[in-house]
This record gives structure tokens, sequence and C-alpha cells, in this order.
């Protein structure tokens, strides 16, 4: 087994190479607007670092979301090329998922994301490995209390200590997390998302309410 995983959900591009029993070589980046110009060149490093080719890759993980419209894409869009190139199955995770197996905790916590718009996408989880109901997408006020008392995971809680005063690390997804996760799930025979974007609100960009279609005569 050796799983390529990416995910470009958050400011961390970031992708990893598992080999079913550790992660093997990892790479992450912090930039939210660089997804599509940093992703392939982190492929190309993971597989040098490991001395391996695209073409030994037997499984691809993708961090499905939620996420912000644009970069999503990204990490969705490489791993659906790569898994049709090289004839393997492409794997979705919910990137919070990520984030909660690398927080390790073994208690009640949640993980919270910058959404932007002053929101966060965050769900609760009783504990690393397990997710208690849906994402969802809020304004931090919003759920404060339905959050007291309970550590919160990720860049979304960090942004917000008025709201979450137990805010802690990780702040950004890991490949590596994903990865292990993944390895995890296929051992156990678990079922994953479909490699498709997990999506809670509209896009950032909309057409103008005025904008007029101009055609050639």
């Amino acid at each position: 087994m050796l799983l390529l995983a990416v995910d470009t959900a958050t400011p961390a591009v970031t992708v990893a190479l598992h080999d079913g029993t550790a992660v093997v070589a990892e790479s992450s980046q912090v930039d939210a607007r660089r997804h599509g110009e940093l992703l392939l060149p982190a492929v190309d490093r993971v597989l040098a670092e490991a001395g391996l080719k695209l073409d030994a890759v037997t499984d691809l993980v993708v961090g499905v979301g939620p996420g912000p419209y644009t970069g999503l894409r990204v990490g969705l869009v490489t791993a659906a090329t790569f898994g049709s190139v090289l004839g393997v199955p492409v794997h979705g995770l919910c990137t919070l998922d990520g984030l909660a197996y690398a927080s390790g905790i073994e208690g009640p916590f949640a993980v919270a994301t910058d959404a932007r718009r002053k929101e966060v996408y965050w769900a609760r989880y009783d504990d690393f490995r397990t997710r208690a109901g849906e994402p969802g997408v809020d304004r931090p006020a919003d759920i404060a209390d339905e959050l007291s008392g309970l550590p919160v995971v990720g860049a979304g809680a960090l942004l917000y200590p008025d709201s979450f005063p137990e805010a802690r690390g990780p702040e950004y997804q890991s490949a590596g997390a994903l990865a292990a996760l993944a390895a995890e799930k296929l051992a156990e025979g678990s079922a994953f998302l479909p490699p498709t974007p997990l999506y809670l609100r509209r896009p950032d960009a909309q057409v103008p309410k005025n904008y007029k279609v101009v055609t050639p005569k």
C-alpha cells in the first residue's frame, strides 16, 4: 500500500505519502492564495523525498472540505486527475476529521476552521476518531455556548479566542494525519466519502445583480 494524501481546503497546501504503517514523506505550506501554484511541486517533493515515482501510488486520499470554494477545488481536481491517470481509487475524507485525528484528543472536543465572512466551519467529536454529527458553518458567537468548556482545535478557534477560550492546535490540516486516518479506515474496511466538494454555502464570487450579457450581432 502507498497512499498519496492531499488537502487544500484550508490555507495549508499539504501532501503526504503513507505506506500503510507510517508517513514516509510530507510537505505543508501555508498560503491561502497559492494552492494551485504550490500543490504539484509539493507532490513532486514528497515523491522525491521517498525515492518513489507517482506510479507507485496505490490509493489517493483527498480532503473534501468544508473549505473555501476555489482552494478546495484545487486538491479535488488534482486527486481526480491522478486517480484517472493511475487507475487507482480516490477516497474522500472530511478535512475537519483530519484535524481531529491530528489532535489526538481522547475526550469530547470540537474542530473549527476559518470560513471567512467572520464565520467558522466546525464539528463536534466524541474523540479524535469519531465525529458526532455533520459539519456546520456559523458565527463563533452563535456556537460559543454549545461548545463551552470544550477544547476547540484549529485556526478558526484561534481566530476567535473570546468565543473559544479553550482553543488549541493543530492550527492547520496535515496530510500526514489525513493519510494515517485513511490507512486505518482502509484496514478496517470502513466507508469513505465521495471525492466531491463538501460545500456548506454558496461561493464567495457572485454574478453582479445588474450584470448584462453582451453578445455580438
